[in-house]
């Protein structure tokens, strides 16, 4: 986006100029000698037979800077998770691949159970922390960077412009998230454009301004999947196994450090992935369940911020989101037909429903029960609780490896 638009919470690092690939890349090397990084990549098997990755692999092992990538598998049998090591063999360093369905790996989380320390249910959450647990005990890197295997348009610029800012000494950053435009012949992210945003400002009219929700509306993409942190943050913040992913890593970030640590950046001109239907004919799955997720990981962060709510409150918040909404359609639509893109009113009008439904579903869930299923536990909490629990990772994933 070639605008220098600054907002008054966090940094926003824009596409200026020709900042020149080999230049960042070049750069991060040296930097990563300092500052060594690790690459997390959640994938589910069903992924290794999908191009997109078979394009991520081809470039990644051009990149010279990464220390190791660490891929937390999921969903995959023990003869599924072989296939997966000898297709990442490909790459000239280290790459260790986490057996979620392993023997070992399963004795992980019957530990954490056993002592009370639950890790959530199956998903991508649960994957990047079991992750970032083995990036600890393993000690070998400073920074975290993560990013989906679903990304058809994927190009190693993306990683370098999104590790540079954290990679860099010079730059007083612990977290960086990145954004993008999606857009193919129509605008994409309808979860970002239709539900995030217009929620968030009608909650800022309801509530008369409050500090996190400014610091999420400062986001160009909040849901975006890939971001950037320092280890520490990686040991300190809890997390959301659920879709509420993204939201809940950025409330941890807000309370945990100074804003004028964070920062966004602009990764690439287009963005593709792989795209999900409002429903799967339950009204439980596709983007449904997600936006009930985002909706009461939205709440219950406002919950402890101090916000009371109320039926009455979540019924002018319906009203108030679905004007909000309403309003942005037309400013979408006027964008789409500025630059000759498809622009589906009735398709865009349905999401508009469904989103309101989501909202009335998540308020229901959030008033009869405000605590709602916890986060994961911090890694500090994890490995204070049970002393060894980090050695006991590392040779679970070691010896997978092998």
């Amino acid at each position: 986006m070639s605008d220098f638009y600054q907002t008054d919470i966090i940094t926003t690092l824009h596409r200026l100029g020709r900042p020149g690939l080999e230049r960042l890349e070049s750069e991060l090397q040296d930097f990563s000698r300092q500052r060594p990084l690790a690459l997390v990549l959640p994938a589910l098997y069903s992924e290794f037979e999908a191009e997109a990755l078979r394009g991520i692999v081809e470039e990644l092992k051009k990149v010279r800077y990464v220390k190791e990538i660490v891929l937390s598998l999921g969903r995959a049998s023990d003869k599924e998770f072989q296939r997966a090591r000898e297709f990442m063999s490909v790459i000239p360093y280290d790459v260790k691949i986490i057996h979620n369905e392993g023997r070992r790996v399963k004795e992980i989380y019957a530990t954490l159970e056993r002592n009370g320390l639950w890790a959530g249910e199956d998903g991508k959450g649960r994957s990047a922390w079991l992750a970032y647990g083995y990036i600890a005990a393993s000690g070998r890197a400073d920074v975290i960077a993560l990013h989906d295997c679903d990304i058809v348009t994927y190009g190693r610029e993306m990683l370098a412009r999104l590790c540079y800012p954290v990679v860099n000494p010079n730059i007083d950053v612990v977290f960086c998230k990145g954004f993008y435009s999606r857009v193919t012949d129509r605008m994409h992210g309808r979860v970002t454009r239709l539900l995030v945003t217009p929620l968030i400002r009608a909650l800022q009219k309801l509530i008369g301004g409050h500090e996190f929700l400014s610091f999420l509306d400062s986001f160009r993409y909040p849901l975006a999947g890939e971001f950037c942190m320092t280890t520490d943050l990686a040991w300190v913040n809890r997390i959301p196994w659920d879709w509420g992913l993204e939201i809940g890593m950025l409330s941890e970030v807000f309370r945990n450090y100074s804003t004028k640590r964070v920062c966004q950046v602009d990764i690439s001109d287009n963005y593709e992935h792989k795209h999900q239907p409002l429903s799967n004919g339950t009204g439980n799955g596709g983007l449904t369940r997600m936006c009930v997720d985002i909706c009461k990981t939205i709440f219950r962060v406002l919950a402890a911020e101090g916000v009371v709510f109320s039926d009455n409150f979540f019924k002018s918040l319906e009203v108030g989101y679905l004007r909000l909404a309403e309003d942005t359609m037309v400013k979408y639509e006027a964008d789409a037909t500025l630059n000759g893109l498809f622009y589906d009113r009735h398709g865009e009008a349905k999401a508009v429903e469904t989103f309101v439904t989501a909202i009335q579903t998540a308020s229901k869930v959030v008033l009869d029960n405000p605590m709602g299923t916890p986060l994961i536990p911090s890694w500090r909490r994890v490995s204070s609780g049970i002393p060894g629990i980090l050695d006991m990772l590392r040779s679970a994933v070691d010896e997978d490896n092998r």
